[in-house]
Parts: C-alpha cells; sequence; structure tokens
C-alpha cells in the first residue's frame, strides 16, 4: 500500500472507508433478502420448522444491515461542538443491535422448535427444503465472504461480526439439509431437533460476537497493532525510545497517543520530531485520523 503524508489522502482514506462500508451492506443485505425470500416461498408450503428457524435467522442478518447502513452514514457527517470526535461511535452501537437480533432470532427459533416436539406435524416437499437450505449455505457464505473481506479491510469490528454472523447462519443452513434427510429416512422429529440445534449454534456465535463488541466499547485494540505503531515509531531516525502507546477504535478508526525519548534539543525540533512520528505511524497505519505524540527528554 502506497504511504501518503498528505492530511487530504487521509481524509479521503476515511471517505472511501465510510463508503466501502455502506457498499458491502448494501449488496449483502440484497443477497440476503432474496435468499430469505425464496426460503419462506418453501416454509411456507413445506411447513419445515428447522428451514422456519433458518429463515428467521436470516431475515434478522439481512435486517441488521439496516443500522450498520446507518452507522457508516453518520460516520461521514463532520465533527460537532457536542459529539467532538465525531459520529464514528455509531458504528459500535449498531454492534449491539445485532447482538440483541441475534438474540431475539435465536429465543424466536428455539420456541418454534420446542412447540413442534410438543406438537408433531408433518412436512411436505422435503426435497424443496433441502433445496432451500443449499441456498441458504451459498447465499450466506457469499456474503460473510464479503462482508468480513471489506470489514477486514477498513478495521471496521460491527462489519466483521456481521460477516461472521452470516457464516454461522450458511452451516445452520447445512443443518436444514441433515434434518430434510432425517425425514426422508423415516425420523420426522428430526426437524424439529436440527430447528433446536440451530438455536443452539445462534447461541454460541452469540458468545463470540458479544466479545468481540464488547472489547471494542471497552476500547480493546489489538496487540499487533501496538507493535506495528512501536515499529512506526522507532523508524524516526531521532527517537530514542518509545515510552508508552495507547490506542483506541473509534468505528473503524483509530485515535492514540503516544510518548517518545529524543535528546535534548530547541523546542522547535522536538515539534519537528514529534510531526515526523506522526507522520509515521499514519503512514504504517491508514486506520488513523489522530495520533497525539509526546516528547521527553532522555
Amino acid at each position: 500500500m502506497p504511504h501518503s503524508h498528505d492530511a487530504s489522502d487521509l481524509i479521503d482514506d476515511a471517505l472511501e472507508a465510510n463508503a466501502e462500508g455502506v457498499r458491502a451492506v448494501k449488496i449483502s443485505m440484497i443477497v440476503l433478502l432474496v435468499t430469505t425470500a425464496l426460503q419462506g416461498l418453501i416454509v411456507a408450503f413445506s411447513g419445515s420448522v428447522a428451514l422456519l428457524a433458518d429463515t428467521i435467522h436470516n431475515f434478522s442478518d439481512a435486517f441488521t444491515a439496516v443500522p450498520l447502513w446507518i452507522a457508516f452514514a453518520l460516520s461521514r457527517r463532520a465533527a460537532t461542538r457536542r459529539y467532538t470526535y465525531g459520529y464514528n461511535r455509531a458504528e459500535d452501537l449498531a454492534g449491539l443491535f445485532i447482538v440483541v437480533m441475534i438474540a431475539l432470532s435465536a429465543v424466536l427459533a428455539a420456541w418454534q422448535a420446542i412447540e413442534r416436539i410438543i406438537h408433531p406435524q408433518p412436512i411436505a416437499y422435503v426435497g424443496w427444503v433441502i433445496g432451500a437450505g443449499v441456498v441458504g449455505f451459498l447465499g450466506n457464505e457469499a456474503v460473510a465472504i464479503y462482508r468480513i473481506r471489506i470489514g477486514q479491510r477498513i478495521g471496521s469490528a460491527a462489519l466483521v461480526a456481521d460477516g461472521i454472523h452470516a457464516r454461522t447462519d450458511g452451516f445452520t443452513s447445512l443443518a436444514v439439509v441433515l434434518g430434510g434427510l432425517g425425514v426422508l429416512l423415516g425420523f420426522p422429529l428430526a426437524d424439529p431437533i436440527v430447528g433446536l440445534l440451530i438455536s443452539a449454534m445462534i447461541i454460541v456465535l452469540l458468545v463470540g460476537t458479544v466479545r468481540s463488541v464488547g472489547r471494542r466499547l471497552m476500547d480493546g485494540i489489538e496487540p499487533e497493532l501496538l507493535d506495528r505503531v512501536e515499529h512506526a515509531l522507532a523508524h524516526v531516525p531521532q527517537v530514542l525510545g518509545v515510552e508508552r502507546v495507547r490506542l483506541r477504535w473509534i468505528g473503524h478508526r483509530i485515535h492514540g497517543e503516544a510518548s517518545i525519548r529524543i535528546h535534548e534539543v530547541p523546542l522547535s525540533e522536538a515539534n519537528r520530531i514529534a510531526t515526523a512520528a506522526e507522520e509515521s505511524v499514519k503512514a504504517h497505519l491508514r486506520n488513523v485520523d489522530e495520533m497525539t505524540i509526546q516528547t521527553f527528554v532522555r
């Protein structure tokens, strides 16, 4: 990736990241809505509770695109005197909404499965149910690959979490296929049992998503990013050592500060070194919006 120290380039990077996020959300939402519509049609005439659970989950996954879309749109707005860091935190709030939607889909899917176990009903068109499960897997996997790739590129934990959510949905769709095969083999309870298993898989997903989103809300940062900042500061010849580095994610952008040791020099030279250090960090981490550098005399 080419390095640039031009402030306008850094602003363009931020706007481009927001635009990529919005585009990823739009495309993935359309794919999931088409997948959900096809599955819902088959649910209507088959009565498969496993496919119903998968359809509910896929719909919730598509619906989570709405708060992400709003969050990326808000991120384009300039900072104000009330929101001095801008609106990038809206992305983290969208991550919380995704967690709630995952939890609700798990509860609804489990309730439907338990109801069908208590009051068994035959399912029809098992072959179509199996086909719908395959369609669900392919649609979710395509969305997962796209969301995760874009999320990692722009540094969006919420978008990556939503991509992992979609990938897990794909495997729950394969569980629908297993349920359909069980029915074909003469075990009708396989369908609601698979519905319960899907609910359990959603809960497992929920734990990982809560951890990822919660880490961002608690200002957690990946240790390798600290290593990259320390490496960038060490590249500045006048820097004798790095005392402290602190970073935080605000949406998919990074704000941070660092303390560096330098020789005793005139104030103007110290300011020049601090500026060079800041530029070095921004050149190595393109997600950095602000980096405050403090200098200490050795």
